[in-house]
């Protein structure tokens, strides 16, 4: 009898967290096909990181001057911004794109990291990365690191500037997931957008003026952001995104001739057929249990999958150490057998609930439960 009633407890809790899912309409007519000239391609949202759209997107290919948005995000995450970085001989004569340092010259590394992003400049890469990792190559181990802790599993970087170079690679799905990682650091997030920046010039008396070589920050409603690249082998490889609506997108291309324009298409393609929607909201009660939701999560849909939606509930039992911290549960959510991400459960008036919330695709896609003492209810629907 006593089993019985926990099953019906159980039961009811499963129920409960159905969180007002809309109800089944009719299928809907398949988005267009999307097409570029490029050799790899990625479009993914920034808020999910869900990928929707990939064309040859885990081939690992040179990604030239795109290098340097793991170069910015490893400099702002181990570096001090007020730092001021003093040029060497080495990164004076780096080759390829620069901003001109001269050997000896001071720059903060903040103003540094727009030279590298505006203007893509070899010399603030590698003057950058003598700094932060005490060697260039110290710099790249650090690349690397955060490539693998990402998981980066198409990409490995042998430089900070994105030179061709034997073992120097990346792939357009890889580059939207960095991107879409690093567009979540307020610091990387206004360096790219900006337009113009200006900076002290010690060896005259005019400043540094450097404008933004990323022509789609004036070309597409919304723009803003990320990196441009060339080199002979690479070719033209392109990172945008833009914001529409409270959403952000990313598009990538590799080896693509028609950069600008296939950048417009994709990301117009994305708001259009994938608009970012709400899945349930922080502070959400879980009618009939004493629960709440503990993370706002939204979710780019195609038309006619959020019909599809379902959630299963994860309890943590009372006495272990999870739930003294607070943690009452997860729910996991699925569109069809998919996971696409997962809401941590708290007492609505425990303090766990006001704490700020972590993006779940960056943890994994899911709240992290403590091991042992999780019981799992039937999936809804």
């Amino acid at each position: 009898m006593r089993l019985a009633c926990i099953r019906n407890r159980l039961a009811a809790v499963a129920a409960s967290v159905m969180l007002l899912l809309p109800a089944a309409a009719a299928a809907a007519e398949p988005a267009p096909e999307l097409k570029t000239g490029a050799e790899g391609a990625a479009l993914i949202d920034v808020e999910s990181g869900r990928i929707l759209y990939s064309h040859n997107g885990d081939k690992p290919m040179l990604i030239a001057s795109l290098t340097k948005i793991m170069t910015a995000i490893v400099a702002i995450e181990h570096g001090n911004l007020s730092d001021m970085v003093e040029t060497s001989v080495r990164a004076a004569g780096k080759e390829g794109s620069s901003i001109y340092l001269r050997r000896g010259e001071k720059m903060s590394l903040h103003n540094l990291l727009y030279g590298l992003m505006l203007r893509s400049g070899n010399d603030a890469a590698t003057a950058i990365a003598e700094h932060v990792g005490g060697s260039e190559e110290g710099f790249v181990h650090l690349m690397n690191d955060k490539a693998e802790m990402l998981g980066l599993a198409n990409s490995h970087f042998m430089n900070p500037s994105g030179l061709d170079a034997e073992g120097h690679y990346g792939s357009a799905n890889d580059l939207a997931k960095l991107t879409a990682y690093a567009l979540r650091n307020p610091v990387f997030k206004e360096i790219v957008k900006t337009k113009h920046k200006s900076a002290p010039n010690p060896n005259d008396k005019w400043d540094y003026l450097w404008k933004n070589k990323n022509k789609m920050l004036s070309m597409y409603e919304g723009a803003d952001g990320v990196k441009t690249g060339y080199t002979k082998k690479a070719l033209r490889c392109l990172v945008s995104s833009a914001s529409r609506g409270g959403q952000q997108l990313v598009a990538v291309t590799l080896r693509d001739r028609d950069d600008w324009n296939d950048h417009q298409r994709m990301l117009s393609f994305g708001f259009d057929h994938y608009p970012l929607s709400e899945i349930a909201h922080k502070g959400q009660p879980v009618s009939g249990y004493p629960l709440a939701v503990g993370r706002t999560l939204r979710y780019p849909f195609a038309e006619g999958e959020k019909e599809q939606l379902r959630s299963k509930l994860t309890l943590v039992s009372a006495g272990t150490a999870a739930y003294l911290l607070g943690e009452r549960g997860s729910l996991d959510w699925f569109v069809g057998d998919e996971k696409i991400g997962s809401t941590p459960v708290y007492d609505p008036n425990g303090a766990r609930i006001g704490l700020p919330d972590k993006p779940a695709w960056a943890a994994g896609g899911r709240a992290a439960l403590r091991a042992g003492g999780q019981r799992e209810t039937e999936a809804i629907r």
